[in-house]
């Protein structure tokens, strides 16, 4: 479990802890940021996530809590030798601009790092200014497509070196 909050900066305090794809916090989150995709884009995310990727050693799952209120979830699992797959990035509408993603984020990067990865991945739609301002203020940049949205209009690829992740 670990623990995050910016002294005067109106953010909240976020706790974050580790958990896997039976939790129901994390069951309600997915759904959420599935039915939002359909808002968005038509039609539910087709990239399926095994749940035993996102447990350690082969990833990592991250709910956000704050008050004791689920609020928002991540993960990683590896993509490749040395690269993990930033996974299932949301946070709740009621919670956001509040700096959570952007913790969740970090401390998905700092633990992918702590397990001897060197890069992160991800992917992301041209319909979520809000996910490609976070990845920007994160430092990703554009990287080549892969997977099943490879080649799919809209669809947004991001890179990052992680060894800077402190």
């Amino acid at each position: 479990m670990c623990t995050s909050a910016e002294p005067g900066t109106g953010r909240a305090e976020v706790v974050l802890r580790a958990a896997g794809y039976d939790d129901p916090q994390v069951r309600e989150l997915v759904e959420a940021v599935q039915q939002e995709y359909v808002v968005r884009y038509g039609g539910r995310d087709a990239m399926e996530v095994d749940p035993a990727e996102v447990l350690p050693p082969r990833g990592l799952l991250l709910v956000a809590e704050v008050e004791g209120r689920a609020v928002g979830c991540g993960a990683w699992r590896v993509h490749g030798p040395g690269t993990v797959e930033v996974k299932r990035m949301y946070v709740v509408p009621g919670a956001r601009r509040r700096g959570i993603a952007d913790t969740v984020l970090a401390h998905l990067e700092r633990s992918a790092t702590a397990a001897g990865h060197r890069r992160a991945v991800l992917n992301t739609g041209d319909r979520q200014p809000e996910a490609l301002a976070l990845y920007a203020r994160a430092g990703y940049t554009p990287v080549a497509g892969y997977g099943v949205y490879a080649g799919a209009t809209g669809a947004v690829f991001l890179g990052k070196e992680l060894g800077g992740v402190s």
